[in-house]
């Protein structure tokens, strides 16, 4: 079952659950692949792949807008925000800890023969594949540039 069917199948759930705050996240989910799926040059398929980049994506959203509620003193809407984050995460598979992620990043280093800092563009280029959904790229840019500068 590919993560858009899922996520349907979780939207009948949330709605016989009567489940609002899944229910709002689900259909932001929805909708996002819809979009991907009918966005031009797209071939009508969704892959696993680039679902995991909109979750991802969505995450990210919702985690950037809590902050600005809370900035703006509205921990109501912060917490809503955070409540859709945790529904969303659930598809997302587990992140690595940063010492799997360091371990996995001067593997990909070794593998594109990386030597300094110059060859970031390389390294985080296959790095952002092979870590797809399962570590913020943000994270791995940070990483990537430590053991860069070290060599």
């Amino acid at each position: 079952m590919t993560l858009f069917d899922q996520v349907s199948e979780d939207i009948k759930k949330a709605m016989l659950a009567k489940d609002k705050v899944a229910l709002d996240a689900l259909r932001g989910i929805k909708k996002e692949f819809l979009e991907a799926k009918t966005a031009p040059g797209s071939d009508g398929e969704l892959k696993d792949e680039k679902a995991l980049q909109i979750l991802q994506k969505l995450v990210k959203q919702r985690k950037e807008s809590a902050e600005m509620y809370r900035g703006a003193g509205r921990p109501e809407l912060a917490e809503e925000e955070m409540a859709q984050c945790k529904v969303i995460e659930q598809y997302l598979p587990a992140m690595l800890s940063e010492e799997e992620l360091t371990e996995a990043l001067k593997q990909i280093i070794d593998a594109v023969g990386a030597t300094g800092p110059q060859d970031m563009g390389k390294v985080m280029g296959t790095a952002t594949k092979q870590l797809a959904g399962k570590a913020e790229g943000r994270m791995i840019s940070t990483i990537v540039k430590q053991l860069l500068n070290n060599r």
